[in-house]
């Protein structure tokens, strides 16, 4: 990647707004935008187009926020375009969700230009007003603007981009149409804004953070999303190995690390997760929390037993012992200088959960109907440290938590904000990122039916995905949360395995027994050429333990 913050005055002379726009997003790595175009947006579509960006249209633009966000995250930076209003406004839930789950997502809307806006006329696409969209982005965004002031254009892009990858989080841009070939009359120089960790700070939070954990008899860390979205893996895996520590992930973080590495534990969800593992990180004497936002999922719905007396705290907002808090330290120099530390020589016997949590073999039983248990567990002897897994919402998340992910930043899930739907256009923005990784998608069929047509893109730009979809007949999740035979939780059935007729490229394939899944598994693995769609029948009352732990705790609340 270019260095973002390389950019002299002279870099500026005789470029337009649009063009400086494309510029800077290519200086921090991005090579593929996402999106539909639309008439206010066309003049920038066209720019983009005679860039080196590689452009993919998608089939809707909630599509192509869940694409930008899946590319992000195994990437860096995701960029969506769209057109005014009628695009902006149906990215909206694609790009809540990535600010949620903190995945660096730029949005670019066309907008009316300046001179249309004249005596406020009726223009299509405009909402009560003609800042409605940039104050709705302002809202789920970190940081938002309109390209309305040639004077300031190229600082607030760079102003915007640079929060985007400072804090990980979604940012906009609006760009009226008669801008997009406007020559700034203005000198323009930029320089990264510099981001510095308080060195006196940090001194004493390592100091405070290596003595704790060398007098602890049972440290763990627990690890969550952030090491993903800053690349800290490496670092962490430091701290781990130099000390010692066994180290849990948050639903949310997993695949931190390979997950068969020998002090990786599992994942910690409170009361939803495995007993052994729950146990280890709830008795700990002190529980390093890197990188880990406590949503209620990743507690186990509110289940969590995790004493802050016990609890280091650090994530890039803030970094909290007992009721010690340090400012102005930044999450990778607190990790990292800890793992520089020469760790203590406290003896300690590694805990024997680190044997009783791996998966059991997987046994085939040919004639048995396929259930979701023997499905992730036949899927998880296939994965390999080429494979992304992509997993939607319900039993695709809870069933591929029992998953041995084998590389890192490799299993990717909305499961914070829990959006249905997210899987299959994210396949086309990890493919698009990776396109030699092998990606293997699993699906409800409710979310597929949402957005599971952008198999059309997938198609059309030559990727191979393996799809799976669990059909059940419905929403599963809500059935076991909600009991009774309630009609709002059935849909219409599909034949999801002719979908490649209609969609003139890939093979499909039914599953209903054990034998059909292996059989399917192996030929699909086989052959990485070209689309892959399986329908698997299941039971309607079938669920993952996972599932089944959630309705627990989750169903009273319901």
């Amino acid at each position: 990647m270019v260095n973002p913050s390389a950019h002299t005055a002279a870099a500026t002379n005789g470029i337009t707004i649009g063009q400086y726009l494309i510029q800077r997003l290519r200086d921090y790595g991005v090579a593929h935008v996402f999106g539909i175009p639309g008439d206010y947006v066309l003049n920038f579509y066209t720019m983009l187009e005679q860039s080196p960006i590689d452009v993919i249209g998608t089939t809707r633009e909630d599509c192509a926020g869940f694409a930008a966000d899946a590319y992000a995250r195994v990437h860096g930076m995701g960029v969506v375009c769209v057109t005014y209003c009628v695009g902006g406004l149906s990215v909206c839930n694609s790009i809540a969700g990535a600010y949620a789950e903190k995945s660096p997502v730029v949005v670019i809307s066309g907008a009316p230009g300046m001179n249309e806006r004249i005596n406020n006329p009726l223009l299509h696409h405009k909402v009560r007003d003609f800042r409605t969209q940039l104050e709705v982005f302002d809202r789920l965004c970190v940081a938002a603007t309109d390209l309305s002031d040639p004077t300031v254009a190229f600082r607030e892009i760079d102003r915007v981009l640079a929060t985007v990858a400072r804090f990980k989080r979604p940012g906009y841009i609006e760009l009226p149409r008669d801008m997009v070939d406007v020559v700034p009359t203005v000198v323009h120089s930029y320089q990264q804004p510099p981001v510095e960790t308080d060195a006196h700070a940090l001194h004493e939070a390592v100091e405070e953070a290596a003595a704790w954990i060398a007098r602890s008899h049972q440290p763990v860390i627990l690890a969550g999303v952030e090491i993903h979205r800053f690349g800290l893996h490496d670092s962490l895996l430091a701290l781990a190995e130099g000390w010692q520590i066994p180290i849990a992930a948050t639903l949310l973080g997993k695949s931190v690390i390979r997950e068969n590495h020998p002090l990786y534990l599992g994942l910690y969800e409170g009361a939803m997760g495995h007993a052994e593992v729950t146990q280890f990180v709830e008795s700990s004497d002190c529980t390093l929390l890197l990188g880990t936002f406590m949503t209620d999922i990743n507690l186990g719905i509110y289940t969590a037993k995790l004493d802050p007396a016990r609890c280091i705290y650090a994530t890039s907002e803030q970094l909290r012992m007992r009721h010690h808090h340090y400012h102005d330290v930044l999450l990778g120099d607190f990790i990292g200088q800890l793992a520089a530390r020469p760790p203590a020589s406290v003896p300690r016997t590694m805990p024997s959960v680190l044997q009783t949590s791996q998966p059991k073999p997987y046994q085939l039983r040919a004639n048995e109907p396929i259930r979701i248990q023997s499905l992730f567990a036949r899927l998880n002897e296939q994965l390999d440290d080429r494979t992304i897994v992509i997993a939607d919402i319900g039993d695709s998340l809870f069933g591929a938590t029992e998953l041995e992910v084998h590389g890192r930043s490799e299993f990717l899930s909305p499961a914070y904000y829990t959006s249905m739907g997210f899987s299959v256009p994210a396949a086309l923005g990890a493919q698009a990122a990776r396109p030699h990784d092998r990606v293997v998608v699993v699906c409800g069929d409710g979310a597929f039916q949402m957005t599971g047509m952008e198999l059309s893109t997938i198609v059309r730009r030559g990727y191979a995905p393996l799809v799976v979809v669990l059909d059940n007949g419905g929403y599963g999740t809500e059935r076991i949360l909600h009991h009774g035979t309630w009609k709002f939780n059935d849909i219409h059935g599909w034949n999801y395995s002719r979908l490649p007729e209609i969609l003139g490229g890939g093979k499909g394939h039914e599953v209903r027994t054990e034998a059909d899944w292996d059989r399917v598994l192996r030929a699909c693995w086989d052959d990485p050429t070209e689309l892959n769609i399986v329908h698997v029948h299941l039971q309607i009352d079938d669920h993952s333990p996972a599932l089944n732990r959630l309705a627990e705790r989750l169903g009273a609340r319901i």
